[in-house]
């Protein structure tokens, strides 16, 4: 036994969707609830049942449990209950809710990933309804946004919440941390079929390998043969200096990332709208990504009250050749999808080069024009990505041919 006492959650006026509980093992009496909730006429007889349960999964027969309510779902409380067992037994054993059969999906390698959606790993009230946001992505985050004595408890919310939580098909991210711990961090996520795991200030390809020897490890123990793909974020000069390395360093990578705050930080100089301190940086990981067939995807807009700002980064942004960026609130999101999605002048100059690629190879010919101008077949691949995203976004229908 390691102590007698701990803590777990949150509480107070602001706190929705949450608990708090506070955990005291005793040698005799057996179990003590003291349940403060504003909906315990209505299910306190529940939330007792439930802790009850818990408790008796790990062994404990005697303790005072008092539990502050504000408005949590049962895994919730089975998180922080499981979070405060842990600080006082040394235990192995994993008190896990039910996985919905709804989040037993695959994302592909090439998906469009415009928009990604952070939230913080230790604030379940933002996670619960994050799938109606239609995010492309929703990053789980257990690094920057959670604090470090919040870190260990944390990992088990953010676990149940890849069981519990409906994402509605946006692309299942977990951030991890960085070095050791976001290492020891695979472990609560790999079994509960996370799609992405993003790897922050990653500055050498030694990082990447950690990390993948690290999933391939955890996916043999439960026979796992999911695809986890892999993101790592750009932020700092060394990890830009090594960036092609990076993005070389394994197959399972689809994406790289700059973190603009981090980087900026790093150079010593302050982030500005404009991003002249950044262009380069920019620039370079666009050609990484390019040049290692991933997809490059620009930082976080962290100003959320100027939307217009946000609108000029994003057209700025999507001309430099960036296929998505960060979100750090929901009302970005469409503003960001829409800006990097091909709009009516893309999709209708595409349109005009596959047909004429498919003319000339029906004729046989081996050069391939339209009006005045050569068309290579890069050009002619571009064109074709384009219009798939266009008819996977629903601005053109799959069978556009006929109606030309």
């Amino acid at each position: 036994m390691k102590n007698s006492a701990a803590i777990s959650g949150n509480s107070g006026p602001k706190v929705r969707s949450d608990c708090e509980i506070a955990l005291e093992l005793r040698y005799d009496g057996g179990i003590s609830i003291d349940l403060i909730s504003k909906v315990k006429s209505l299910y306190g007889d529940s939330i007792v049942g439930l802790i009850k349960e818990v408790l008796d999964f790990f062994g404990i027969k005697h303790a005072f449990v008092k539990i502050t309510d504000s408005g949590a779902l049962p895994f919730v409380i089975e998180a922080r209950l499981e979070s405060v067992v842990k600080q006082l037994i040394s235990t192995q054993q994993e008190y896990l809710p039910p996985f919905l059969k709804e989040n037993n999906y695959s994302t592909e390698r090439h998906r469009f990933r415009f928009s990604r959606l952070y939230l913080p790993g230790n604030t379940p009230g933002l996670m619960i309804n994050s799938g109606l946001h239609s995010a492309d992505g929703i990053i789980l985050d257990l690094e920057d946004s959670v604090a470090p004595e919040k870190k260990d408890e944390a990992r088990l919310l953010v676990r149940n919440a890849l069981r519990q939580i409906n994402f509605y098909g946006a692309e299942r991210m977990v951030r991890i941390n960085q070095g050791k711990r976001g290492l020891e961090d695979l472990h609560f996520v790999i079994p509960h079929n996370v799609n992405l795991v993003l790897i922050p200030k990653c500055e050498d390809a030694e990082d990447i390998l950690q990390v993948e020897k690290m999933i391939e490890s955890i996916k043999m123990k439960f026979n796992l043969t999911n695809d986890v793909y892999l993101m790592p974020i750009i932020e700092s000069a060394l990890g830009l200096e090594n960036s092609f390395k990076i993005a070389y360093s394994s197959r399972s990578i689809v994406a790289i990332a700059i973190g603009l705050e981090d980087f900026t930080a790093d150079l010593g100089v302050q982030r500005t709208v404009d991003g002249k301190e950044s262009l380069y940086a920019r620039q370079r990981l666009i050609i990484t990504a390019r040049a290692a067939g991933i997809q490059p995807i620009d930082s976080v807009f962290s100003d959320v009250a100027d939307m217009e700002a946000l609108k000029l980064t994003v057209k700025e942004s999507k001309s430099l050749g960036f296929e998505g960026m960060g979100c750090i609130h929901p009302r970005q999101i469409p503003l960001i999808r829409d800006g990097f999605a091909p709009d009516t002048t893309e999709i209708e100059k595409s349109k005009k080069i596959v047909l004429a690629f498919e003319e000339a190879k029906q004729k046989g010919l081996g050069v391939v024009a339209l009006g005045s101008k050569m068309i290579d077949p890069p050009v002619v691949a571009r064109a074709q990505r384009v219009i798939d995203l266009a008819v996977c976004l629903n601005r053109l229908s799959p069978d556009w041919v006929k109606d030309e």
